[in-house]
């Protein structure tokens, strides 16, 4: 007994630090290279970007740098061109999750379905997803063009228009241009996430529900949305956050214009930093846009734990 007393404290003494190095220190020192990696490509830059805004940084007035507190973020609040931006990226991002996410559940529900040549309706369906951005606008500028693009022809046939004209050269129409791009660009996204979410569903709960007497629309409000509600919550989240930083298509397509009725607070930026070069400014336009889309992501975030509880 007296051997076994001596023995054991020092076991355990030894045993502890093992335990603590193996699953407390021991995983961290795994993680660092990867920390290190995110911190040096994704923080340094965003705080680099954030103290950019409260600083003078423009390369035409290299002279007049230095920090100038909120004096970009005054200059913002005055600023018509912002407003006309933030306005303009509103209904860019509504435009486009409404008709993506109507029309990517639509093809979700079809291709959960068994049908002959689905296989070839997936393939086409995910296509678009596979398209490169720059390629996409200037397909779509193509055929929105009046002289070669059949668009134009096409609507007038249809009396939508009286007479085939520029449509991505009219400041009332020409939002839809991109917007229809950023349709058919980002439908897939919305088709294969919820489709996944979709053949998770347990097949019985239809069946239990066709048996009680549930018509199509009853089972689809009572079993399918309470199943997809927290898939939706994180997909639109994450896709409107895109597309409000989704500067490819217009900047390729109107290059904001018509007289701005294009622009985003994205091209805004991309404008402001790259032709003006004030990255002071087109920091604090960012800033802004940041801020706007955190508060957005956490109210999506507290509905959606809402959603998960239900």
């Amino acid at each position: 007994m007296t051997m076994t007393d001596t023995v054991e404290p020092g076991k355990k003494s030894r045993a502890r630090p093992s335990f603590y190095f193996r699953y407390m220190v021991e995983p961290y020192l795994y993680l660092t290279p990867a920390i290190v990696l995110i911190a040096l490509v994704m923080l340094v830059p965003l705080v680099i970007g954030i103290s950019y805004a409260f600083q003078a940084v423009n390369l035409l007035r290299p002279f007049q740098s230095g920090w100038v507190g909120l004096a970009n973020f005054e200059a913002l609040w005055s600023d018509r061109k912002f407003w006309l931006a933030l306005t303009n990226t509103f209904w860019w991002t509504l435009g486009s999750i409404f008709f993506q996410f109507f029309l990517g559940l639509g093809l979700a529900m079809l291709l959960n379905t068994q049908f002959h040549g689905k296989r070839i309706v997936q393939a086409l369906v995910f296509l678009p997803w596979a398209v490169p951005t720059f390629l996409s606008a200037l397909t779509w500028a193509w055929l929105f063009n009046p002289t070669i693009g059949p668009l134009p022809h096409w609507l007038a046939a249809l009396g939508i228009l009286s007479e085939p004209f520029n449509i991505l050269g009219d400041k009332n129409l020409a939002m839809w241009g991109p917007v229809t791009a950023n349709v058919w660009f980002g439908i897939p996204f919305f088709a294969i996430t919820l489709l996944a979410a979709l053949q998770s569903i347990p097949g019985e709960l239809y069946e239990a529900a066709e048996i009680d007497g549930a018509t199509a629309w009853q089972s689809f409000t009572k079993i399918t949305l309470p199943f997809l509600a927290p898939m939706i919550a994180i997909t639109v989240m994450l896709r409107t956050i895109w597309i409000a930083n989704f500067a490819d298509l217009i900047f390729v397509m109107t290059g904001g214009g018509p007289a701005n009725s294009t622009q985003i607070l994205s091209t805004y930026i991309f404008t402001t930093a790259f032709r003006k070069l004030d990255f002071g400014y087109a920091s604090a336009i960012a800033v802004a846009l940041l801020g706007l889309l955190l508060i957005y992501a956490a109210i999506l975030l507290v509905l959606r734990r809402k959603l998960v509880k239900i």
